[in-house]
Parts: C-alpha cells; structure tokens; sequence
C-alpha cells in the first residue's frame, strides 16, 4: 500500500516540480539539456502523482488500480532513458537531439504498450496486485529491468570516466553529482528485483534523489550553463604546437598543430620513443635535415632533464605549403614536469615567430635602405663643396709650377754669365724649394679632401674593430664643411679636451655623416654671419660630442618628436630622414644615443654620448678630458 511518508514526499516533490516547469516555460530559449531535464521532472512527476491517486483509490477497484500502475509503468521505465540521454548530451556537447538517440526510447514505449495490454498476454504480470508479496511477474519485467540497468550505469560510467579524464574542480563535482543521482534508484531497483519486502513506492522514492541532486547540478553547479569541453579538443585549438615527454623520452601527447608541422617527414603516435623517429634517409621532402630537429628536441630535452629548469632555443623548419617550400622559425620552450620533487617529464612548445621574424628583417631592410639614401644624399652636398675645396689647391699648384718654371728659365739664361754669382744660385734654389714645399701642402691638403670624400662614398658597413682619433675625427669633419661653411658665411669653432689622441672603437664615416648633418641644420639656422662651435667633453661615463649655434632653436611641436620620427622644420626642403638615421647609426653602431638642449644664449644644442667602453684614452684609460678652446677660424676669403 501507499504510505503516508510517501504521499508527503510526493506531494513536496509535485509542487517543486510544478515550480520548476512553470520557470522553464518562462524561460525563451530553452537548450537541450533542459528540455531533457523538464521531461524527466514531467515523468517523475506523473509517476508520483499516480502513485498519490492510487493510495485514496478503493483496493476493491481492480480496474482503476491497474490504469494507475501502467502509467506508472509507462513513465518510469523513461526515465533511466532520459538519465542516459542527458548524460550523452551533455558529454557530447549535444544542441539538438539526433536521430540515433531516439532509439533510447524503443525499449520503454514497448514496455508502456505491453503493460496496458497484459491482460491479452500477461507478459508484464502473470497475477497483478498493489501489494509486492502478491506480485507476480510476466518474463518481460525482466527485460524492462534490466535495460533500465543498463541505462543507469552506462551513465553513470561515462560521467565517472570524464571526471577521472579531465580532473578539472567544477566537471568532478558536476559529473559526481549527476552520477550519484543514479547511483540509489540501480541500488533500490536491484534490491526490488531479489526482494519481495519492499513496497512499490520504494523505487519512484529512490528516484527522487535522482531530482534533487540534478537539481543542485542546476542551481548550485550549473550544470547545464557551463558546458565541457574535451582537453584536446581545446588544446588542439591553441595555435602553439606542444609536444609532451616522459622522463624517459617517451612521447605522451601532442596537438593538433604540432602533428601538422612535422607529419610531412614523421608519423608520431603516442607511446613511441622521440628516437624512434630519427631517419636514416635525412634527404627527404617536407622538412630539410630532420635528424637536427630531432637531436634539437633529445638534447634539449636532456639539458631540461639535468637541470630541472626551462630550456629555449631558435629552431628552423622547412615546412612543405603547397608546391613550394617555406621556412619556418620556432621558438622552442622546454619546461620540466616537476612530480613529488622530481622529474617526471617535459612539456615543449613551439611558438611559431616566421611572422614576427620577417616583419624584423623586413623594418631592418628598410632602415638599411633609408640609410643608404640618406647617405647618397649626403654624399651629393660633399660633391657639391668638392670642386671648391679641390680648386684652391689646385689653382695654388698651377702657380707654384708657373713660379717654378720662370726660376729654372732665369737659372738657364743666367749659365756663363759671369756677373751671376754662386749665392745667386742659391737664392733660385731655395725659392724653388720653397715652392715646392707648396706644392707639397697642397698636395697633401688634396689628399686629405679626397680621403674624406671617399671614406663617405664607400658602402655603409659597421667597422666595429676599427679605430679613429677625437682629432682625426674634427679634422675630416672641418675639411668635409669647409665649403657650405663659407657660402652660408658662418664660422666653425672647436671647442675639444686637451687628450686630443683619445681612441673611439667604430666606423669613423657614421660620426662624420652625424656631425656634418648637426653642422648643416646650424649653418640653415642662421642665415650667414653665424657662430656654429663643435665641441667635445666628458661627462659622467659618456664621451659628449655636440654642435651649438645660435639660432632660433627647436619649436615645442618638434622637440617631443625629435629622434623618434622623421619630422623637419625646413618644410619642403627637408626630409627629416637626417636625425631620424642620425639617431640609428649612432645607437647601432656606437651604442649612444643623441640628445637635444636649448642654448642658454640663444639656439639649439645638438650632441651625441658615446659611451666610455668605446673610448681609450693613449694612456689606455678612459675619459681625462679638459676643457680647451681652439680657433679654427674657418672663413674663406
């Protein structure tokens, strides 16, 4: 009989339920997973509702007993179903219900048609009563029984299995929860089969554990708003290759990408040793010298594995794309599994930087061109000065070979007279050598003009071993400027320490190109009649080389972007390229940087701080630079 404890439980657990489904209907879009739980709910429902109209049902009335039992017979057997359903939903990711899981539910709508058709046939009853001792059962009660066993665990299985898998905090307590929810209707229904004690209300009671414990998955778990998702599956997802170690260099696993980049050349499969994979044929298509990525991955695997801490390395894969091949680079990062305080294996990842290396090579090639342009340009203002510089010397030469010659036709015509003395001769000698001696300095100014030029016609190539003279460095820079210095009418003045000799390490023409564009934006500034000063000093652990005039200084607009962009206040006439490549060759080859200050009497303090480590003094120490003034009085006549 129906019992007074399980008629307040069912009608708790009708009035819960009723709840729930009046708030799933409010809700719009309803997902699979909860379509499948309001269907078990409905049927939970309609068995205990049955059950509650049978215990106030006269046992007299065998008829409306019998109706009542098949429908609980017709709704329970759907439920171990449902339990199944929801377990592959919600492990499958299911949005919609497919066809082959309707299939599900064959065996209980046959079990719903041979119950309300027993009397023809008796297969579910062979003697039908409300009371369990005097039940007794049709062969095909063992057929309901036991696949609504086999729904239960299977579910159950699967959930337990995923939780073991995944091991993440929020699936265990969702998959556990869920699992014991069919864990006391399989212990109630075994013991309903092998025992005749139980009542008939001992089954739909252990399923009610079965709602409310999916009910906390819902509302405390939220089983159905957060949905799992297979590890690989995400891993698989991740654009980094990784490949997984064992201490003894077994293969455990890897993703998608990583089998992609290296599936041309190797056919990884978990379980295999990464040496197994070493080819005796290094010559094959795909991917070039595969051996080394190999012995790369083993090597740094064992450095891995010796020092307990992570390895990184640059690693090159030509990688078959289409019909051509490609490079690839690889940031390969090998880190330690660490279990108990030991080693249990490696995690490598591969992060693919072909992108970020060719937009590197690519900003390099076009800084390196920019140079060159910048270079060509300055090298076109030198040959422009060129002819000047060169036509004074020259001019100088032609007379001093004119004066020379009248002094030999003077000393020809002079032979046999005898009123021309010995001392008469020497007197034609000495200035004929004195001559010469111009011609010497001319020559060796020309040399020096010639020098200079050709040093900043050469190809633009750091010469970081090479070595330059503070003074060789002003004196290229004074011959060089010697020209625009005149026909812009401004005057030089160097201002350098008194260790003339001090050494800078580096390509001298870089500092020379600096200088001379420092020099050309000052003799631009002032407009003739102007007083550029070129000066070096040592301040704290730098080498200050600097140009100072007095023009009208920076604007505030261009200050903040001086050495950062390509920025000009020449307009049309400038390019803004010069400080720009300025700022480059001295950071890259000198490691300086250059800076900017206002003149206390009025313009623009440009200089460039070379660092000490590239400077020796001749004593071979650094720095011991003091302050002197000289004159270089630069103003052509």
């Amino acid at each position: 009989m129906i019992s007074n404890l399980f008629a307040v439980f069912a009608v708790i657990a009708l009035v819960f339920i009723g709840v729930f489904i009046i708030w799933s209907l409010k809700t719009q879009h309803l997902k699979l997973l909860h379509k499948l739980y309001m269907a078990l709910a409905i049927c939970y429902a309609v068995w205990a509702l049955a059950l509650l109209i049978m215990k106030f049902v006269d046992q007299d009335n065998t008829y409306v007993l019998f109706c009542l039992d098949a429908v609980t017979n017709s709704t329970g057997p759907l439920m171990p179903a449902l339990y199944l359903c929801i377990a592959l939903a919600f492990l499958g990711d299911w949005q919609k219900l497919p066809a082959k899981a309707w299939g599900l539910f064959v065996i209980p709508i046959l079990t719903a048609v041979v119950v309300w058709t027993n009397p023809l046939h008796h297969l579910q009853y062979r003697v039908f009563s409300i009371i369990k001792s005097e039940i007794v059962f049709g062969p095909y009660s063992l057929v309901s029984g036991a696949y609504c066993y086999i729904c239960l665990l299977i579910a159950m299985f699967l959930m337990i299995r995923y939780a073991l898998q995944n091991r993440i905090r929020m699936y265990v307590m969702q998959c556990t929860v869920f699992a014991l929810g069919g864990v006391c209707p399989l212990a109630v229904s075994v013991a309903s089969t092998f025992t005749s004690k139980l009542p008939i209300t001992a089954t739909p009671m252990s399923f009610m554990t079965t709602v409310i414990l999916n009910g906390i998955a819902i509302y405390c778990l939220h089983i159905f708003d957060i949905k799992p998702m297979a590890t690989q599956l995400v891993l698989d997802s991740i654009s980094d290759a990784y490949l997984i170690l064992s201490d003894g260099g077994r293969i455990v696993s890897f993703n998608k990408p990583f089998f992609q980049i290296f599936s041309q050349r190797y056919k990884f499969r978990e379980g295999a040793y990464l040496h197994d994979f070493i080819l005796e044929d290094d010559t094959g298509p795909g991917i070039n010298n595969s051996n080394t990525v190999i012995y790369d991955l083993i090597s740094a695997a064992d450095s891995c594995r010796s020092s307990l801490s992570t390895i990184f390395y640059e690693q090159s894969i030509i990688v078959k794309e289409k019909e051509s091949a490609v490079k690839k680079y690889f940031i390969t990062e090998v880190s330690p599994v660490i279990l108990k305080k030991s080693f249990a294996g490696c995690i490598i990842i591969f992060k693919d930087v072909t992108q970020l290396k060719n937009s590197m090579q690519e900003l390099q090639e076009s800084q390196a061109r920019m140079m060159e342009q910048e270079r060509l340009a300055f090298l076109g203002q030198m040959i422009g000065g060129l002819a000047h510089n060169l036509k004074t010397p020259i001019m100088s030469i032609s007379g001093c070979a004119s004066s020379i010659e009248a002094l030999v036709e003077e000393g020809r015509e002079s032979l046999g007279d005898e009123e021309v003395t010995e001392q008469d001769y020497k007197e034609i000698f000495g200035e004929m050598n004195e001559w010469l001696k111009k011609i010497h300095e001319s020559s060796s100014y020309m040399s020096e003009v010639i020098t200079a030029i050709k040093g900043q016609a050469t190809t633009v190539v750091s010469a970081a071993d090479a070595e330059f003279t503070v003074d060789e460095l002003v004196k290229r820079v004074t011959l060089l400027m010697r020209h625009e210095l005149f026909t812009s009418g401004n005057t030089l003045t160097i201002e350098y320490g008194g260790e003339r000799g001090t050494l800078i390490q580096g390509d001298i023409n870089g500092l020379i190109q600096v200088l001379d564009n420092f020099i050309s934006n000052a003799t631009y500034a002032q407009y003739g009649n102007g007083k550029i000063v070129l000066g070096v000093t040592r301040e704290q652990e730098n080498l200050k080389i600097y140009v100072k005039d007095n023009g009208p200084g920076v604007s505030s607009q261009v200050k903040s972007r001086l050495f950062k962009e390509m920025v000009t206040s020449k307009g049309m006439k400038g390019t803004g390229l010069g400080l720009y490549i300025s700022q480059a060759i001295v950071h890259g080859n000198f490691g300086g940087n250059l800076w900017y200050e206002d003149n206390p009497e009025g313009g623009a303090i440009f200089g460039m701080s070379i660092p000490l480590e590239r400077i020796v003094t001749k004593e071979g120490k650094f720095g011991g630079l003091q302050n002197e003034k000289k004159e270089a009085g630069i103003r052509t006549e």
